[in-house]
């Protein structure tokens, strides 16, 4: 009977390590014999011209993440209430940090207002909310992160597999070591958290050194996010965002569509939906209804609400660089 017993435990115990050897496995696969990535490098190959034996090394030293499969399907700005979300992104810690930048990088700041119309406090509150001013640009490595969501995140494979593409061109370009290069769980890089498309469409040299260098330079993220919000319509000296009175039978079914502004003001307002304080009656938005900490809040987002929403599609993102450049604004006010 004491045989028996151990003998189960025994069995038991060899069945546990082998289960979590093959998880462990599982989740530590490399793409050397993935068919999807072999396709994939033949089409590198014969399209861009890449050198097959290095991109086979490449996805041989390329893993599999479990852990960005699961961050995927959990993204906060789509679990999280406005009132939960906001407590992430607008915090004293990302205030303080933002005017430290600020004061560090004022003559880039300065340069790239002038030039861009960006107000400096949006470019600040960006790389505030992505990045903490540079200090968590991501661990994981680009190519595992962008290997595992295109080849087995069939949800969004042709997406990441476009951004795969962009990466390996990228790092061509700018004779970069694509086996070295960190970022997210889903490969956004640097101090604004560019995808590979976004890189090679919108960033900057801004410093004219050469190189547009978002992971070390603050100058060339600076200039570089706000080239990618003038080139998603950002309107100089225009507003972003402000509150709205609503009637008791406004429209819900406009509410929080992230879309370009369609509706005026004068056709809102048909809708239940009103500015306060009053607007030019032309001005296009969007209603939005969130749940503050204090209740529903109502607001109407302008054209440049809807660009910062194109740097990430969330209408909770959009407020909480919002109001996270509020603040740091309203406190640089206060020091200068």
């Amino acid at each position: 009977m004491k045989i028996r017993v151990k003998t189960g435990l025994v069995s038991l115990l060899i069945a546990l390590l082998a289960s979590a050897g093959l998880a462990r496995a599982e989740s530590e696969r490399s793409y050397s014999g993935n068919a999807g990535a072999q396709a994939f490098i033949e089409r590198m190959v014969a399209e861009h011209d890449f050198d097959r034996t290095e991109l086979r090394a490449l996805f041989a030293g390329a893993h599999y993440k479990q852990s960005i499969i699961d961050a995927m399907t959990r993204p906060a700005e789509k679990v999280k209430l406005w009132k939960d979300y906001r407590k992430i992104f607008v915090t004293e810690k990302r205030l303080r940090q933002g005017l430290q930048f600020w004061r560090e990088q004022r003559p880039w700041l300065e340069k790239m207002q002038a030039e861009f119309g960006v107000p400096i406090e949006y470019v600040v509150a960006i790389i505030g909310v992505e990045t903490y001013y540079g200090r968590i640009t991501g661990n994981y490595r680009v190519v595992d992160a962008l290997s595992t969501l295109a080849f087995d995140y069939p949800a969004r494979s042709p997406f990441f597999t476009k951004e795969l593409e962009h990466f390996l061109l990228l790092a061509k370009e700018q004779k970069l070591d694509p086996a070295i290069l960190k970022g997210s769980y889903a490969g956004a890089m640097g101090y604004g958290q560019f995808m590979p498309s976004s890189y090679r469409a919108y960033a900057v040299d801004y410093n004219n050194d050469g190189v547009a260098d978002i992971w070390a330079d603050p100058a060339d993220a600076i200039g570089s996010v706000a080239n990618y919000f003038v080139r998603h319509g950002w309107q100089r000296d225009e507003g972003v965002v402000v509150r709205a009175r609503i009637n008791a039978d406004y429209n819900a079914e406009l509410v929080n569509k992230l879309m370009k502004p369609k509706l005026s003001l004068v056709q809102l307002a048909e809708q239940g939906f009103s500015p306060v304080p009053e607007m030019s009656p032309e001005v296009k938005a969007i209603p939005l209804r969130l749940q503050g900490q204090a209740g529903v809040e109502f607001w109407l987002g302008l054209q440049n609400y809807y660009t910062i929403t194109r740097y990430n599609h969330s209408f909770r993102y959009a407020m909480a660089v919002t109001q996270l450049a509020e603040q740091i604004a309203e406190e640089m006010a206060k020091g200068d």
